[in-house]
């Protein structure tokens, strides 16, 4: 060992005050505030209404919206730890996301608008046909939940609780499950009068789920629902009032009869969609303002921008292991494009395996494309993109290098090596970069505003895990184990719903010490490299889908089946072996040690590609019904989702804001190019 002055435990940092206490409580009673608000301003009393905001949203509430489901406590934790450890370049992550964004305004979500659809499986089960894919991504679903979700929420959570009050990690831990549970208690209070979740006049719970979720209804034979969502209309014709009953029959989705009372698990949150967007707008603009302060003072503590690259050189821990260069910062940490076979982030993945993975992320994800199908017009769609990718490039100022700043002021906590240091400073012996930023809240943050920070990372932290616990007990329950038992009962499902909550949970917690061993214990960097073994056969099977009509589910479907084996493989291998510590030899497969997990991305979606193409031409070809009006060659000439009659806005207007559009996506790309070229 080098030096082990710092061998004694440090002193402990800043306490919560009474001030951040306040200010903590006074932030949640407003979120609450603003989301009775903006579920009593929108409709909620349409499928329309509920699920899509009643589709007349702006550009503002979008583009926050879609920025803050991006950058919760988890990306904030994550961002500013790769960035300690590995230097600017993890920025690639968010800029690349201004062309996916822009892809998604004016490519998928025409594409969704022409084919009619509220959920993503609803529309790869109208482009495919049948069941198959439908169940994968069901199961999919819930792996993805389980390694790179409520596991990696629950740490960031718990990470955040071992900071700012100095617990025991997994004491932390179950502190963060407590307050989940009282989060979504709070989030499945019975819905108002008249919205979807009640029967008519208030006689009992019913509940609907856009096309296969579930359709639960409580003395249905009387309950009555006027549907007008354009993803249930024909040709513009509205449906009129109809039973229950008959409404669950006209769609294809479940009816359980008889129930008394819905699975709790199965609730949306009662404000819907609306409340969920405008509280996000509220968490973007103090997550922002709160970013700016802090970085602002971290930038202070260094002397400036200028100092930024000296003084992480010098962020060298005083505990060292011997012979080993691990504890160096790196030669390459200002430049965002790295060598292509020794780079941390090589350039080619980061410029094509990056992108692979963010069309399945920005695209293909039903909470991100939910937001868009809730625009008032594509132009609202559009701007909502615009504004969400020109937000995308702050993390580079406001995250990413108060990370390395954080490094710089705590070297020997952020930028430990040797492991009972680590295990010290953080609980993880592999390495404490996760605690960059939840350090720098405590350390240099104001009284009061500390705690704002707090509560908006543990509201977007609490949010993020009620919503992935109540879609994925949705998901198993009606979706997979209705298959296995048709004739199950309403409770018989109401406890495995319950039930697959408490599994997935106990998976996550006893996943929780694999995770922190990962990548070398970075948090952002275990979620991508997750990422890269699942993803790409989803986004060759959504690409194909729209722009190539010969594509079909037999396809499709072994297309799927090929890339899951070959993602898994390498996933279990990486998991088996993971990257060896500082100072050891390794020995890892060639599938990890030469393949970087980014370049795997393009590999697998190449393969996956392949064989969808090579499926569907050694099979019949799709029918018409699985073409029509559901690929880019094949788009309705009349979108549902144009200027509406008697907004204000005339067929001049919206041409004019939709070359303002244009014009600013042209803007966005050239602005991020810059910046790409200026740290490159």
């Amino acid at each position: 060992m080098a030096n082990d002055s710092t061998s004694d435990l440090h002193a402990p940092g800043p306490q919560l005050s009474a001030a951040d206490i306040g200010v903590i409580a006074a932030y949640f009673a407003l979120n609450v505030a603003v989301g009775v608000w903006s579920s009593c301003r929108a409709s909620r009393n349409t499928v329309s209404g509920y699920f899509l905001a009643g589709r007349d949203m702006t550009w503002w509430p979008i583009g926050a919206s879609l920025f803050a489901s991006s950058e919760g406590s988890g990306l904030f934790i994550g961002l500013a730890g790769s960035g300690a450890a590995g230097g600017l370049a993890v920025a690639g992550f968010e800029w690349n996301a201004t062309y996916v964004l822009l892809a998604l305004a004016w490519v998928f979500v025409p594409i969704y608008l022409s084919s009619e659809i509220v959920t993503l499986p609803e529309y790869i089960q109208k482009r495919y046909g049948g069941q198959r894919i439908r169940v994968y991504l069901s199961v999919l679903s819930l792996l993805m939940s389980v390694f790179t979700k409520i596991s990696l929420d629950l740490y960031a959570g718990a990470l955040f609780v071992h900071i700012c009050l100095g617990w025991n990690f997994y004491l932390s831990t179950i502190l963060t499950l407590v307050i989940t549970a009282l989060y979504t208690i709070a989030g499945t209070l019975p819905l108002p009068h008249g919205a979807p979740g009640t029967g008519a006049g208030g006689r009992g719970p019913l509940l609907l789920q856009a096309r296969g979720a579930a359709c639960t209804v409580a003395r249905w034979s009387r309950a009555r629902l006027r549907l007008s969502s354009p993803a249930y209309k024909g040709q513009g014709r509205a449906w009129g009032t109809a039973t229950s009953e008959e409404l669950c029959k006209s769609l294809p989705v479940s009816v359980l009869p008889g129930a008394r009372s819905p699975p709790a698990s199965l609730f949306p949150p009662a404000g819907g969609l609306a409340a969920v967007i405008y509280t996000d707008a509220l968490q973007t603009l103090i997550m922002v303002v709160g970013a700016v302060i802090l970085a602002v003072r971290a930038f202070e503590h260094i002397g400036g921008y200028g100092q930024l690259e000296a003084a992480y050189a010098q962020a060298v821990p005083s505990r060292t292991i011997a012979n080993t260069t691990c504890h160096l910062p790196r030669a390459d940490a200002m430049h965002m494009f790295r060598d292509a076979h020794t780079g941390d982030l090589p350039w080619p993945g980061m410029t094509f395996g990056l992108t692979i993975m963010a069309t399945w992320y920005w695209c293909t994800d039903q909470v991100i494309v939910q937001r868009s199908l809730s625009a008032r017009d594509l132009n609202h769609a559009r701007g909502g993109s615009i504004l969400a990718s020109y937000l995308k490039m702050l993390p580079m100022g406001l995250i990413i290098m108060p990370g390395m700043i954080s490094r710089a002021l705590f070297p020997d906590d952020v930028g430990c090596v040797v492991p009972s240091e680590c295990l010290r400073a953080c609980g993880a012996e592999v390495g404490c970069s996760n605690i960059a930023y939840p350090k720098l809240v405590m350390e240099l943050m104001p009284i009061g505003l500390r705690g704002l920070m707090i509560a908006v990372m543990m509201a977007a932290l609490m949010s993020s895990l009620t919503s992935i616990f109540n879609s994925s007990s949705t998901l198993f329950t009606m979706d997979i184990w209705r298959r296995l038992r048709p004739r199950a009962g309403e409770r018989e499902l109401l406890l495995v719903g319950r039930l697959v909550i408490v599994v997935l949970i106990g998976v996550s917690v006893a996943w929780i010490p694999v995770l922190q061993g990962s990548n070398s214990g970075q948090l952002f960097t275990y979620m991508q490299s997750v990422t890269s073994s699942l993803a790409p056969p989803i986004t060759a099977v959504f690409i194909l889908g729209i722009f190539w009509r010969r594509a079909n589910e037999q396809g499709a479907f072994w297309g799927l089946i090929v890339g899951l084996v070959v993602g898994a493989t390498r996933l279990v291998l990486e998991f088996l072996h993971p990257a060896p510590p500082c100072g050891e030899p390794d020995t890892r497969p060639a599938l990890l040690e030469s393949i970087h997990y980014l370049h795997f991305a393009a590999v697998l979606f190449v393969l996956s590609g392949a064989i969808v193409v090579a499926g569907s031409l050694l099979t019949p070809p799709p029918q018409g019904a699985q073409i029509e009006n559901l690929t880019w060659w094949t788009l309705a000439q009349d979108l549902p989702l144009r200027a509406k009659a008697g907004d204000g806005q005339t067929p001049q207007k919206y041409t004019f804001w939709a070359r303002v559009c244009g014009f600013n996506a042209v803007l966005l790309m050239c602005v991020n190019i810059f910046f790409y070229a200026y740290f490159a």
